[in-house]
């Protein structure tokens, strides 16, 4: 996902009207760090799986139907980018909830 959005930055510094390659990129380099770490402290986080699965796909959800309207003009489903946006919301929603639970305890 970080590689994406640094791709995504890239091409949305060529010119032309790039305001969708460029929110593309900007959700991917700001979702990429927090999956990694929610990766990596799924063992302590009671709710860092479900949140990285709601907050990728949100995101993937996101960046791809912004990235079809720039490439293709269309979106990739009806209503797509206000789903992975809500997806996002609700993965943050989750990492917050997670500070609400007990910690997972270590084997």
């Amino acid at each position: 996902m970080g590689a994406s959005g640094v791709a995504l930055a890239a091409a949305a510094s060529h010119g032309g009207d790039t305001h969708f390659l460029g929110s593309a990129s900007t959700m991917c380099l700001a979702h990429a760090p927090v999956l990694l770490a929610l990766y990596l402290g799924h063992r302590f986080f009671r709710t860092a799986t479900l949140a990285g699965l709601v907050l990728g796909l949100g995101t993937v959800i996101f960046a791809a139907d912004l990235v079809s309207r720039h490439y293709l003009g269309d979106r990739i489903f009806p209503m797509a980018a206000p789903t992975g946006g809500t997806l996002m919301m609700l993965g943050w929603l989750i990492v917050a909830a997670g500070a609400l639970f007990k910690t997972r305890p270590q084997d």
